[in-house]
């Protein structure tokens, strides 16, 4: 019995899941089902060739050249000493509420996330820097962890986000725009992760004691440090806000900022050097994986399966509100046991044709997507975040880590359903900038 175009797709969707339960990595996983399809659908001559050019059609890409730029901010202000200035101008101005420090580190990871792009980087310089400060002022170790756990998934909305360059280049969206979007709903996340921090340390006292003994000239005398930041959040943001830059150029402009500070700041040629090896290596790893599931992507295409399924969702007799929630669910028990970047690109070219039949903004759709993926990478039994709090403080124990963490998933649930209820907190900044 020949099989049709469609189900080839399914076995092959099959296939690769199979795949990356086994453990195989999602480049290789991609790659190989992907050229196993095209040939089944095209011929092998055909279906080799099409594998070979998908790589380089991919990232020849200009609009890849934006996430070494990005990562290299987010290096070079590690190494430049931006966090732990953010963290002591956070600490300074936000101390005296109840959970002081830990708001404060929500606030000092927001700062960081506009010049950096990474969760896992935001997670582990926070447990080093956040952590020990907690517990000298007598915090609970389970907020302690959780807080820096919950705070570095700012980094994937603020921009600039490694994330929301990918979602833009799987669904061929303008990456300034998604860039744009993610400010907002970012910004409403630290504002609902410190309003449950202070509402749990108003009701329980110890959990997170007030830091006092600052005066005003000791908060104004903290702002110069943070200077780096805004000048980046200048930079990247209103640069592609008011079109006066690329994407890739507003990276560019904010890395050269941040290395000049670096440099002010007596950053060591081995540390430059060690920048420099950190982002190609992390570029690197993120352009494999694009360049293997891009070629599984092209089979899907060749298939039908993703027209096939919007077809058959929007012929269901079904709200489309009801289908969007199914959505969030799937999304959700996915990324408790992947990582974001593979999950999107194993998944949207599937679901993002049923968003656009069901008549939903892609941008905000985006910035809904990243906020989910954000949820799960704090839910066991992965939580890829809180294992590498972990690994930065293998002296709180992983169950501590997981407990801390829910009143800021609850947090994120509200935000969702914010942002949900009132899509125009992610579409007005790029609907006026039009």
């Amino acid at each position: 019995m020949e099989l049709s175009q469609s189900e080839i797709g399914v076995i092959g969707v099959v296939a690769l899941l199979a795949l990356c339960a086994i453990g195989v990595r999602f480049a290789i996983a991609g790659a190989v089902v992907g050229t196993f399809g095209l040939a089944s659908l095209i011929g092998w001559e055909a279906g080799i060739r099409t594998m070979g050019i998908v790589p380089y059609s991919a990232g020849a890409n200009y609009t890849l050249s934006v996430l070494p730029m990005f990562i290299l901010i987010g290096y070079l202000a590690y190494y430049a000493g931006i966090t732990q200035t953010a963290f002591e101008a956070a600490r300074r101005w936000f101390g005296w509420l109840p959970g002081g420090l830990a708001t404060a580190t929500v606030f000092a990871v927001a700062g960081f996330s506009a010049v950096s792009g990474a969760s896992s980087a935001a997670a582990a310089v926070f447990a080093k820097v956040a952590i020990p400060e907690m517990l000298r002022a007598k915090y609970n170790r389970q907020l302690a962890a959780g807080v820096c756990a919950a705070g570095a998934t700012l980094d994937s909305l603020i921009p600039p986000s490694t994330l929301l360059v990918v979602y833009a280049i799987i669904v061929e969206e303008s990456v300034g725009k998604l860039l744009v979007a993610g400010f907002v709903p970012g910004l409403v996340s630290a504002l609902v992760y410190a309003g449950i921090i202070t509402w749990r340390c108003w009701r329980d006292p110890t959990e997170g004691p007030p830091i006092t003994g600052y005066s005003w000239g000791q908060r104004f005398a903290s702002i110069p440090g943070t200077t780096p930041i805004f000048l980046v959040i200048f930079i990247v943001f209103f640069s592609m806000y008011f079109g006066w830059a690329t994407p890739t150029e507003a990276g560019a402009l904010g890395a050269f900022c941040v290395f000049m500070f670096a440099l002010k700041n007596g950053i060591k040629r081995n540390e430059i050097t060690q920048c420099l090896l950190d982002s190609a290596k992390l570029t690197v790893m993120i352009f494999t994986v694009i360049w293997g599931v891009m070629i599984f992507v092209r089979f899907l295409s060749f298939s039908g399966l993703p027209e096939d399924i919007a077809r058959w969702v929007t012929t269901l007799d079904v709200a489309p509100f009801f289908i969007l929630m199914a959505i969030y669910l799937l999304y959700f028990v996915l990324g408790t046991v992947l990582e974001g970047i593979g999950m999107f690109l194993l998944t949207l070219p599937v679901i993002f044709p049923v968003i656009k039949a069901l008549g939903y903004d892609p941008i905000w759709f985006g910035i809904v997507l990243v906020k989910l993926s954000g949820i799960a990478s704090l839910s066991p039994p992965v939580g890829l975040v809180v294992f590498v709090v972990n690994g930065v403080r293998p002296d709180i124990p992983v169950r501590d880590i997981f407990k801390g963490i829910w009143p800021f998933i609850f947090a994120d649930i509200v935000t969702l359903a914010v942002l949900t209820a009132f899509p125009e907190l992610v579409t007005f900044l790029v609907d006026n900038g039009d």
